[in-house]
Order: C-alpha cells, then structure tokens, then sequence
C-alpha cells in the first residue's frame, strides 16, 4: 500500500560511491534533483535549463559540462525511474508461490512508487506530444513493460494459472491502463489518494489474468512454481 504520511519528495539521485567523490558528480546529481523538483510543481513546457541551474548554485554554462540537453536529463530520470518501477514489481515477475498475492503486493509497490514520482511521468508524456524524441522514450519505456509482462503471462499459462488467450494485446492493454491511471491519479498535485487506485488496478489485473472469484484474497489453489 502506498504511504501517504511519508513526506512529498522529489527522486534522490545519489552520485555513485568512490573513494573520493568528485565534484561533477555532485553537480551532475544536482541538476538531476533540479529537474525533478522542478516538475513536480511546472509544467514541463516551462521547464529550462536557466531554471534548473538556477537551484543548484551553478553557473548556467557549467550544465552542458554534464547534459547535451533537457532531454538528456528527462531521459536520465525516465530510465532511473523505470529501473525503481522494475524493482518493485518483481515479486509478480519472477517470485514463486501464489501469483494473485505476489501480483496484490507488485501493484501495491507500483502505486507507492508513482505517488511520489508522478509528475516525471506526466512531464514525459506531455513531452511525447511535441518532441519525436520525447515520444520514442515513452514508446520504449511502455515497450519494456509490455514484454515482461506479456512473458509472465504465458509462462503463467504454460502452468495453466491464466486461460488461453493471446497474452501480447493484453499486456499492453493493462500496461496503458496502468499508465493513464497513474498519470491522471498522482501527475498533478494535490494527488489523488493512492489505496482507492490500487484497488481499482488490482481488480482490473486480477480479474482479467486470473478471474474474478480470485479478488477476495489469496489463492492457495493457485501456486506457481
């Protein structure tokens, strides 16, 4: 479930660990944490390198030291951001046992993420509508997602969890499903509450993957080796 009472912020990016850390890591993680707190109150059409840099106490020119362009940093945060997303979401993916409890605790981990990361979501896509480069990024972000959760699908019903049925144009169903939910629940403050989404989503993935008698709970007639 995602937490509500932790505080709103903004995704941390930490320079990697070296014995002695350099300065441009510093600055290169600053203008990544500009960026995203940036969006988080702005629409990404306001977004300018003269307003990142203004927050970080570096000089405007010292951001091409670091970046090529703002899209080299929206796709920065849009990989970093996929990689958590991923990481939530194994249990459903890879773990064994009950898949319709793994697939409750996958979702609740997906909403909990984008309760804080929203904004970067929707920056992304309101990009996608002008910037061809903007639009591959987000093309290829959902293109990862419909591929591992198209393999669980059939994996699944190579097990005979989940009926037949061709398991491609459902994964990217529910992955853009998930994706306008989110956007439109947490893209914008004030959010939305977080429980009331992650209930409809589950619903939604549960009943279609593993039918409706499965949502009161766990499954023990369902395990997944």
């Amino acid at each position: 479930m995602a937490d509500t009472k932790k505080p709103l912020r903004a995704l941390r990016v930490t320079p990697k660990p070296v014995a002695k850390l350099g300065r441009a890591e510093h600055t290169r993680a600053a203008i990544l944490n500009a960026a995203f707190d940036f969006v988080w109150k702005h629409p990404f059409r306001d977004l300018t390198v003269a307003t990142v840099m203004a927050s970080t106490g570096v000089s405007r020119p010292a951001f091409y030291q670091y970046f090529k362009d703002l899209h080299e940093v929206m796709g920065t945060l849009l990989h970093m951001l996929q990689e958590e997303i991923f990481e939530v979401v194994q249990p459903w993916l890879s773990d064994a046992g009950d898949p319709v409890a793994l697939l409750h605790e996958s979702i609740s981990g997906l909403v909990h993420v984008c309760y804080h990361r929203g904004p970067l979501l929707r920056a992304v896509t309101d990009a996608a509508t002008t910037d061809k480069r903007f639009e591959d990024d987000w093309r290829k972000f959902l293109g990862r997602f419909d591929e591992v959760v198209r393999a669980r699908i059939e994996a699944d019903q190579a097990q005979h969890l989940i009926p037949e049925f061709d398991a491609r144009p459902v994964a990217n169903a529910l992955n853009r499903l998930d994706a306008y939910t989110l956007i439109d629940a947490f893209g914008r403050l004030p959010r939305k509450q977080p429980e009331p989404v992650r209930e409809a989503l589950a619903r939604i993935w549960i009943s279609s993957l593993y039918g409706s008698e499965r949502l009161a709970g766990e499954s023990p007639s369902l395990v997944r080796k």
